[in-house]
């Protein structure tokens, strides 16, 4: 019996540097105008949306950018416009991931797309109460309704919701959302974790993705 214990002892410590080496889910920090906000992201739940986003982070797609929707109580939406008229030009859009238990709760971030399910790019937004009317929709068995979640504000949720509560105005490209005095992200950074699929060249240029606000 001792030696059974020993062995299995044995077989224990071998196993534990290989879980221990087991890389955590990456944050990113968001470097904003108003203060910064540091994201987790959940590759496990969402790896072609968050392997997505890594990719235009380590491009440094983002770095300039303004956050050019607010919809009190609703979301702050970000992603490729670096004027009110000039957007950034944006990958081939990805698959959507909506159906993946994650639920779009206040501090989630998800992807903006258009009416096509598969249409999201770079936009993203982040999500400033429980909005469930985002989510995957029971009745569908496949993966064709709702904002893909793939990841949540792990700190800066006050900067987030400093950002909520700026005067707008129509100086953008969603009409009486923009931020009257322009809130720009200056940097997003990877903190710590592995790098995204290595770039392919750009592919197109982006329309306003959004989110539903009916």
């Amino acid at each position: 019996m001792r030696g059974v214990i020993l062995a299995a002892a044995f077989v224990a410590a071998m196993i534990q540097p290989a879980f221990a080496q087991t890389p955590a889910e990456p944050q990113v920090l968001v470097s904003t105008s108003m203060g910064d906000i540091t994201l987790e992201l959940d590759r496990a739940h969402a790896p072609v949306s968050v392997d997505n986003f890594l990719r235009y982070v380590n491009e440094g797609h983002y770095d300039g950018t303004l956050i050019y929707r607010v919809v009190p109580g609703f979301v702050i939406q970000a992603g490729s416009f670096d004027s009110p008229v000039h957007a950034r030009e944006v990958h081939d859009p990805i698959a959507l991931e909506a159906n993946n238990g994650l639920s779009n709760v206040r501090g989630a971030v998800a992807m903006a797309r258009q009416n096509s399910p598969a249409s999201a790019t770079a936009e993203f937004f982040v999500d400033l109460a429980d909005n469930p009317m985002l989510d995957h929709h029971p009745d569908d068995q496949g993966n064709s309704t709702g904002y893909a979640v793939f990841g949540h504000v792990v700190s800066g949720m006050d900067v987030v919701d400093k950002i909520a509560a700026v005067p707008l105005g129509d100086n953008g490209p969603m009409p009486g959302a923009a931020p009257v005095t322009p809130i720009t992200i200056t940097k997003v950074t990877v903190l710590g974790a592995p790098a995204s699929p290595a770039p392919v060249p750009p592919a197109a240029s982006p329309t306003v993705n959004n989110p539903n606000t009916d």
